[in-house]
C-alpha cells in the first residue's frame, strides 16, 4: 500500500496567501486518530513509513498519518482543522540510485567498507546482506587461507544474495596482490573494492577482464564488477577510463587473457561504481567533501560522454558520514550510495575487541593524527589513526624517522635498537624480521 496514494487528496491547489495565519489547507479525517501528547507525537514524527499531517484542533496542536488535505476554501466543513504543516513518507529505502540498488540487488543504498584484517567480518558482511544491504569482507592483511575460509563461511550463509571483497593495491609486494586476484577468480568472487591504488595494475586489470562478453544486444557486459575507492581525481580518470592498452597487451602477452577479453576491454570503464573518499580514518588525503565529490561526479559524466558507455559507473560518498544529518547530507549532493567505515568498529559484529569498541566510543573529533602508513610504510604514505589513549602515531613516527635515516638496522645507535626491542617490537630484531618474512613470504 502507498499511504501517499491511498490517504491524501489533494483539490483544486490555490497558492497559500502571504498570511501567517493563512493555514497549508484544512484536514479531514477522523480525530480519533489524531494523537496531542508529546511522547505520542515524538513517535509518530520518527515513522518515516506513513506520511505526517500537523493540524490545530481546539485542544491545541495534533499529529495524524491518516486523512486528506483540501486545499480549496469552498469545500471547508466545520469538522475540518487547520493544517500547520506536512511530511509525506519518506522510507530510507528510498534514498541513493534506484538503478544501483536493482543492480546490486540491494534495499538499502548503504555499504559498509572492507576494514582491514578482518574488522569488516563475515558476521558483519552477513548482517549487511541479510538487512538489504552491502559490505566488503576486510581481507586487507589477513592470509589466503584465512581469506578462502571467509568466502566459503559467506557462500554457505548467504547464497545468492550480494557481498564483495577487499583487493588493497599491494605496491611492494605484486605477488601477494596477484595471488589475492587467482583467489578471487577461482572462487567467482565477481564483486571487489578496490583501495589504496595510485595507478592502475596488471592484477587489478586482469581481474576486470575476466568474463568480459556480449549480451544479446550486442553490448560488453562485465562479470568481474569493481567499487574503486579514491579521494584524488587523477586516480578516479585511471578507473572511470578504459583499462590502458599498454597493460591490455602486456596481459595478452602473458596468457592471462585472451584475444576477445582485449577487445572488449577498450570499450569499458575499469570500475562499475565510485566511492569517493573525503577526510576519513585510515588511508585519506584528508579532501573536504563539498569541494570533492561534485569534482569527481562532473568527471565521471565528462568520461562517460567521451567514451560513450553504455552504463555509466555510479558515484558514492565515503568518509566522515557518522550521523544521520551526514547521511542525508551525502544524498541530498547526489551521491548513488554512501559507505561507512570506522564507525562500524562499534559494532558488535565487527573484527575487533571490547577495548577498541570502548575506546572509539569516546573519540572526538581532535582525537585523531596522521600517522605513518603499516602497509606503505616505505613509501611514506599517512593514514588517520586514534592518538587518544595509545602511542602508536608517536611511535609510528619514530620508526619511519629512523628508517629514512638509517640504511640497515645495524647502523641504528644501540640506544634506539633497545627501545624498539623492548617498547616497540616486544621481541627481538631478528625475531620481528622472521615473523614478517613468514607473512610475506
Amino acid at each position: 500500500m502507498n499511504p501517499l496514494n491511498d490517504t491524501i487528496t489533494l483539490t483544486n491547489t490555490v497558492p497559500r496567501e502571504a498570511s501567517t495565519s493563512q493555514p497549508y489547507g484544512w484536514w479531514k479525517g477522523d480525530d480519533n486518530q489524531l494523537v496531542t501528547n508529546r511522547e505520542a507525537i515524538s513517535h509518530a514524527c520518527h515513522d518515516l513509513s506513513r506520511p505526517l499531517f500537523l493540524v490545530e484542533t481546539p485542544h491545541g496542536a495534533a499529529v495524524g498519518h491518516f486523512g486528506q488535505i483540501i486545499m480549496e476554501p469552498a469545500l471547508l466543513q466545520p469538522e475540518m482543522h487547520p493544517v500547520l504543516g506536512y511530511a509525506p513518507a519518506f522510507h530510507p529505502r528510498q534514498l541513493g540510485d534506484a538503478d544501483f540498488k536493482a543492480q546490486y540487488n540491494l534495499d538499502y543504498a548503504y555499504i559498509v567498507g572492507a576494514m582491514a584484517n578482518g574488522i569488516t567480518s563475515v558476521e558483519m558482511v552477513a548482517a549487511m546482506a541479510e538487512t538489504g544491504m552491502l559490505g566488503f569482507f576486510g581481507a586487507a592483511g589477513l592470509t589466503l587461507e584465512r581469506i578462502e575460509h571467509a568466502i566459503d563461511q559467506l557462500k554457505v550463509r548467504l547464497g545468492s544474495r550480494t557481498f564483495g571483497r577487499n583487493l588493497i593495491h599491494s605496491p611492494t609486494a605484486p605477488e601477494l596482490e596477484r595471488a589475492t586476484v587467482e583467489c578471487y577468480l577461482k572462487n567467482d568472487i565477481t564483486l571487489i573494492s578496490a583501495s589504496a591504488f595510485m595507478d592502475l595494475t596488471p592484477n587489478l586489470v586482469w581481474y576486470r577482464l575476466q568474463g568480459l562478453s556480449k549480451n544479446d544486444q550486442g553490448r560488453v557486459t562485465c562479470q568481474n564488477r569493481i567499487f574503486a575507492k579514491i579521494s584524488r581525481e587523477e586516480v578516479a580518470l585511471r578507473f572511470l577510463s578504459p583499462p590502458p592498452e599498454k597493460i591490455i597487451q602486456q596481459l595478452l602477452a602473458d596468457g592471462r587473457i585472451n584475444p576477445d577479453q582485449a577487445e572488449l576491454g577498450k570499450n569499458i570503464p575499469m570500475c562499475d561504481a565510485l566511492t569517493v573518499e573525503a577526510d576519513s580514518g585510515g588511508h585519506t588525503d584528508n579532501r573536504p567533501t563539498l569541494a570533492l565529490f561534485p569534482t569527481m561526479l562532473t568527471l565521471c559524466h565528462r568520461l562517460a560522454e567521451k567514451f560513450d558507455y553504455d552504463i555509466v559507473p555510479k558515484v558514492g560518498l565515503a568518509g566522515g558520514i557518522g550521523t544521520p544529518q551526514a547521511a542525508a547530507a551525502a544524498f541530498a549532493m547526489g551521491a548513488a550510495f554512501i559507505l561507512t567505515g570506522s564507525i562500524n568498529q562499534g559494532c558488535v559484529e565487527a573484527g575487533t575487541s571490547e577495548t577498541v569498541r570502548r575506546m572509539l566510543a569516546a573519540t572526538r573529533q581532535a582525537d585523531v593524527v596522521m600517522a605513518p602508513s603499516a602497509d606503505m610504510f616505505e613509501m611514506g604514505v599517512k593514514v588517520q589513526v586514534l592518538k587518544r589513549g595509545t602511542m602508536f602515531p608517536q611511535r609510528a613516527q619514530k620508526l619511519y624517522d629512523l628508517y629514512t635515516r638509517y640504511n640497515e638496522w645495524e647502523s641504528i645507535p644501540v640506544k634506539d635498537q633497545t627501545l624498539l626491542e623492548r617498547d616497540f617490537f616486544k621481541a627481538t630484531y631478528d625475531e620481528t624480521w622472521a615473523s614478517t618474512e613468514q607473512f610475506f613470504w
